[in-house]
């Protein structure tokens, strides 16, 4: 990724972060453009929002705050670690499922 590009889509990997609505936004926004940067993220956003989505119906299952306040930890610290990359233009997979994201959802973004 040249740095143009990188500045061409800091704007859509950061609004793919903010929530599921503004990875849709985000991925439409790129149709234009096509950033290979803003596809970068545009990917990982959409795996760790599916991801929290599935888990957090799974974790919703446990009557226990600790199961809920662990959930919401990790999943926060993903998104914070997710987000900071786009802010700061590194094209970092999120840790733990950051590969696979962009393994699965190759197609998306491009």
């Amino acid at each position: 990724m040249s740095e143009e590009d990188i500045e061409t889509g800091k704007f859509i990997a950061i609004i793919s972060y903010l929530s599921i609505i503004g990875t849709i936004v985000a991925y439409f926004m790129n149709l234009e453009k096509k950033s290979s940067f803003a596809g970068f993220h545009l990917r990982q956003s959409l795996g760790l929002w599916l991801t929290f989505a599935a888990l957090g119906l799974v974790t919703s299952q446990f009557d226990s705050w600790f199961a809920t306040l662990g959930f919401y930890l990790f999943f926060g610290v993903l998104f914070i670690y997710g987000f900071a990359n786009a802010v700061a233009g590194r094209a970092q997979t999120v840790p733990l499922l950051g590969e696979l994201y962009q393994k699965w959802f190759s197609n998306f973004g491009n």
